[in-house]
C-alpha cells in the first residue's frame, strides 16, 4: 500500500490558497497585502487566508420532487426565427405547412380507423350483443340491464347502435321505457372505453401514459359513479322516466329531417371502400327473428329496388279474402287479390369483402388487427408532430387559451364555458368517442390539463345526447315518442351526473380518482390492461350470470362484496384523514400478506412471466441451462434460472472531491482500476466511495 501523500502533494498549488507569498509575489505592496518590518529590519509581508468557502459538495443532495401532474414546457429546441436567413425562413414555413397537412391527413385516418374499429367489432360480437337483449326474462333486473349495456356497448363499440336497438325494441313493446333506463345508463359507460384504448397507446412514456391514461379514465368514474348514485335512486323514484314522459306530452314534437353527420360526410367515402354493413341484423336478432340469425353483417347489395304488384293468389276459405268483391271460386280453390312485394337487387357494393364469401367472424378479426395497427400509428405521428409543432411560443400560446380561467370573480365561468365548448365539439363530430379519443393525445403531451379536460368531457356526453335528440326527431311515426323518451333520458342522465359532480370543487371525485389510477397505472403498466379487462368485461359478465340464477343470488353474492369494498373505503379514509381513532392494528395494512395490500409482488409475478416467455433457456433444468445457453444461442446468465450469477455491476455513486485530493499518490493506490472520469464542476473529478474515503 502506498504511503499517506506528503502535504505538498495533498495541496499542490498552495498560491492559490494563499495572498501575498513573498517568493512569487513583486515587493511592491499591493491590494490584500501589507509590509511591516520587525525589530532587525528585514521586511515582513502578512500573508491573509482567503476564506474558506466550499464551492463542491462531497455528495450532491437529492433535489425536490416535482409534482408529476405539472404541465410540462414544450420548449421550442430549433434556431430562432430572428437567426434565420431568408432561404431558412423561407423552408421553416414550408416544414409548417407540411406538418399541418400531415397532421389533418392522421388526424383524418385516425377518424376513420376509430369508424372501422367500431365494424369490426360489431362483425365480431355483434349477434353476440343481439342475444343479449332477446333475453327478455331479465330485463326486469336494473342490474341486469346496466351490465347488458355495458357489455353490448363494448362489443360494437357505439352507443348509437346500441341505442337505436333499444329504440326498436322499446317502438315494438318488446321493452318498456322503464327496462330500458338501465341500458341507456349502461351503454354511457360502455362508450367511454374507447378513448382508454387510445390511452394505451401512449405507454411507451410513463409521464405521458399517466397523464393520458388520467384524462381517459376521468370519463370512466363520472359515467360509473353517477350510476353508483342515480340507478338506484330511478329504481326507486322512476324521476328519469316520469320527467320525460312529461316533456313528451307537454312538447308536441313531429318528424323532422335527420341529423346534420358532418364528420360522416368526409369520412363515408373511405370507410365505405373498406367495410359496409347491415346493422338491421342485429336489430332483427334482438326481436327474436330466428331468420336473422343465419343472415351476414356483411352488406352486399347497396341499391335495391322494391316492387308492389297484385297478384291472384289462393286462400282456404272466402274469410280470409281482402274484399268480397276480390273474391271467387272455381269449384277447387278459392282465389283473392293481394298485393305482394318483391325486393330486386340493382347493384352491389364496392367495399373489398363484398365478394369474399368469408365469414363475419374473420373478417370481423382481420378488421379489427388492422385498424388497431393503424390507429395505433397515426396516434404515435400525432403525438409526434404535435410536439414538435407545439413549441416555443405557439405552445405557451395555446396552453394559456386553453387552462387560463376567467379573472376574478368570474373564474367559475371558464368551466361551463369549456362543457359548452366540448358539447358543440361532439356535436359537430357526431361522436363523443372521436372527440375524446383526438383529446387524450393532447393530454398526454401537456397541452390540456386534467381539470381542463373534465369538463370538455362532461360537455362532450351533453353532445352525444343532443346528437340522440335530433336522430329521435327523424324518426317515423310510430317510433317518435319512444326514441324521443330514451335520447331525453339519456340527456337527463348526464345533466344529473354534472350536477352531482361538478359545480361543487368538493364533489369532483372523478379528477381525483383519475389521478390516482394514472399513478398506479405508470407505475405498473400492466394494471392499465387489467384495469380495462376487470371492468369492462369481466365483472359485467359475472354480474350477468348472477342475473341469469336470479335475484336471491345476486344479492347473496353482490352484497357481502359491496360490504367489504365499503369497509375498505371507510377504513383508507379513516387511515389517511385520522389514524388515533383506530387501533394500532388497522392504523396501516401490514397485518395483512404484502400480496393483498401492495401491486409489487404481482408486478414481480408478471415481470417473471414475461421473462420466460423471452427467454427460451428458462425451462431447462439446472444441470443443462449451461450447455443450452451455449447451443441456442441464449445469454451468458439465465435469470429465470438461477444457476448462474448477474454479471452485470451495479454502477458506483459518483462523488465530486477537491482538485486538492486529485494526487500522484493517490492515483498509485489502484494503478490497475479503470480511469477516473471528470466531474462536470471545474476543479473536479468523480472517483468511487472507497477512494474517497
Amino acid at each position: 500500500m502506498a504511503p499517506w501523500p506528503e502535504l505538498e502533494n495533498a495541496q499542490p498549488n498552495p498560491n492559490k490558497y494563499l495572498e501575498g507569498v513573498t517568493s512569487q509575489q513583486p515587493t511592491t505592496p499591493g491590494k490584500g497585502k501589507e509590509t511591516n518590518k520587525n525589530d532587525t529590519g528585514s521586511p515582513v509581508t502578512k500573508i491573509e487566508l482567503l476564506p474558506s468557502n466550499s464551492t463542491v459538495a462531497l455528495i450532491e443532495e437529492p433535489t425536490e420532487v416535482a409534482d408529476p401532474w405539472d404541465l410540462p414546457e414544450l420548449r421550442d429546441t430549433g434556431i430562432k426565427w430572428s437567426e434565420r436567413d431568408t432561404k431558412g425562413k423561407i423552408l421553416c414555413v414550408f416544414q409548417g405547412i407540411g406538418k399541418f397537412i400531415l397532421l389533418l391527413g392522421f388526424l383524418y385516418f385516425f377518424v376513420c380507423s376509430l369508424d372501422v374499429l367500431s365494424s369490426a367489432f360489431q362483425l365480431v360480437g355483434g349477434k353476440v350483443a343481439g342475444q343479449f337483449f332477446s333475453n327478455n326474462s331479465i330485463m326486469s333486473n336494473p342490474v341486469a340491464g346496466l351490465v347488458i349495456g355495458v357489455l353490448v356497448t363494448v362489443l360494437v363499440q357505439s352507443s348509437s347502435t346500441s341505442s337505436s336497438i333499444v329504440v326498436s325494441m322499446v317502438a315494438s313493446s318488446l321493452l318498456s321505457v322503464r327496462a330500458a333506463i338501465p341500458i341507456i345508463m349502461g351503454a354511457n359507460i360502455g362508450t367511454s372505453i374507447t378513448n382508454t384504448i387510445v390511452a394505451l397507446m401512449q405507454a411507451g412514456d410513463r409521464n405521458e401514459f399517466r397523464r393520458a391514461f388520467a384524462g381517459a379514465t376521468v370519463h370512466d368514474f363520472f359515467n360509473w359513479l353517477s350510476v353508483l348514485v342515480l340507478l338506484p335512486l330511478e329504481a326507486v323514484t322512476h324521476y328519469l322516466e316520469t320527467l320525460t314522459d312529461l316533456v313528451v306530452e307537454t312538447f308536441n314534437f313531429k318528424n323532422g329531417e335527420d341529423a346534420p353527420a358532418l364528420l360522416k360526410v368526409i369520412t363515408d367515402p373511405f370507410t365505405k371502400l373498406i367495410i359496409q354493413l347491415d346493422k338491421k341484423v342485429i336489430s332483427e336478432i334482438a326481436m327474436n327473428d330466428e331468420a336473422a340469425k343465419n343472415k351476414s353483417l356483411i352488406k352486399i347489395w347497396c341499391k335495391t329496388l322494391t316492387n308492389v304488384t297484385q297478384m291472384n293468389v289462393t286462400v282456404p276459405s272466402p274469410e280470409n279474402c281482402t274484399s268480397p268483391s276480390l273474391c271467387w271460386s272455381d269449384g277447387l280453390y278459392t282465389w283473392t287479390i293481394k298485393n305482394v312485394t318483391s325486393k330486386e337487387n340493382i347493384a352491389k357494393c364496392q367495399h373489398i369483402f363484398v365478394n369474399s364469401n368469408l365469414p363475419d367472424l374473420v373478417v370481423g378479426t382481420i378488421l379489427l388487427l388492422v385498424s388497431l395497427l393503424v390507429l395505433c400509428g397515426c396516434l404515435i405521428m400525432i403525438v409526434k408532430l404535435l410536439g414538435s409543432v407545439l413549441r416555443g411560443q405557439v405552445a405557451i400560446v395555446i396552453k394559456k387559451t386553453l387552462n387560463t380561467d376567467f379573472p376574478f370573480p368570474f373564474a367559475w365561468v371558464t368551466g361551463y364555458l369549456a362543457i359548452l365548448v366540448g358539447a358543440g365539439m361532439t356535436f359537430v363530430v357526431q361522436s363523443s368517442s372521436v372527440f375524446t379519443s383526438a383529446m387524450t393525445p393532447l393530454i398526454g403531451i401537456g397541452v390540456i390539463s386534467i381539470e381542463r379536460a373534465y369538463p370538455l368531457t362532461l360537455g362532450s356526453n351533453i353532445g352525444t345526447t343532443t346528437t340522440a335528440i335530433l336522430a329521435a326527431l327523424a324518426s317515423p311515426g310510430n317510433t317518435l315518442r319512444s326514441s324521443l323518451q330514451i335520447a331525453l333520458c339519456h340527456f337527463f342522465f348526464n345533466i344529473s351526473g354534472i350536477l352531482l359532480w361538478y359545480p361543487i370543487p368538493f364533489t369532483r371525485l372523478p379528477i381525483r380518482l383519475a389521478k390516482g389510477l394514472g399513478i398506479v397505472s405508470a407505475e405498473y403498466r400492466w394494471f392499465a390492461v387489467f384495469y380495462l379487462i376487470f371492468f369492462f368485461f369481466l365483472t359485467p359478465l359475472a354480474v350477468f350470470g348472477l342475473s341469469l340464477a336470479g335475484w336471491p343470488v345476486l344479492v347473496g353474492v353482490g352484497v357481502p362484496i359491496i360490504f367489504v369494498i365499503l369497509l375498505v373505503v371507510v377504513l383508507n379514509l379513516l387511515q389517511s384523514r385520522c389514524p388515533r381513532i383506530l387501533p394500532g392494528r388497522l392504523q396501516n395494512w401490514n397485518f395483512l400478506p404484502l400480496w393483498m395490500h401492495s401491486l409489487k409482488p404481482w408486478d414481480d409475478l408478471i415481470s417473471l412471466f414475461a421473462g420466460c416467455c423471452q427467454n427460451r433457456c428458462c425451462l431447462c433444468c439446472r444441470l443443462c441451462c449451461r450447455t443450452c445457453c451455449l447451443l441456442c444461442g441464449c445469454p451468458p446468465c439465465c435469470r429465470c434460472s438461477g444457476c448462474c450469477q448477474n454479471l452485470e455491476e451495479e454502477p458506483e455513486l459518483p462523488i465530486k472531491v477537491p482538485e486538492a485530493f486529485d494526487n500522484v499518490a493517490m492515483s498509485r493506490e489502484a494503478p490497475d482500476g479503470p480511469p477516473q472520469a471528470e466531474g462536470e464542476a471545474g476543479g473536479t473529478r468523480s472517483t468511487g466511495s472507497s477512494t474517497a474515503l
